[in-house]
């Protein structure tokens, strides 16, 4: 039997993320994708407002103003996540979706 929390779409963490150029662990918050039998697949969110992305404001719920990064892409399990903090809405969803798309030259 299932037992935990079923991560959606759209849905904004924050998590322990171990970066892929250091063994190192920091708390970041990130885009969950969907979540399949304990793993969560994410896109990273960064501050950095240089980096390319879909932007995140305030008004969207994010404590700063903030990009989703659509080249860091990941995998997580489910026990790294350490809390939601809010949903993007549809529009930003849809947004996310048309971009990556993009990326994946579909």
């Amino acid at each position: 039997m299932r037992r935990g929390t079923m991560y959606k779409f759209g849905t904004v963490i924050l998590a322990n993320i171990q970066f892929t150029d250091t063994y190192d662990i920091k708390t970041r918050p990130a885009l969950i994708l969907f979540e399949e039998y304990g793993n969560v697949v994410v896109a990273g969110i960064t501050s950095n407002l240089e980096m390319d992305g879909i932007k995140l404001t305030k008004k969207d719920g994010a404590v700063k103003d903030s990009v989703i990064k659509l080249n860091y892409i990941f995998t997580i399990s489910e026990k790294m996540v350490k809390k939601v903090l809010f949903s993007i809405s549809e529009d930003k969803k849809k947004l996310f979706i048309s971009e990556f798309t993009k990326k994946l030259k579909v």
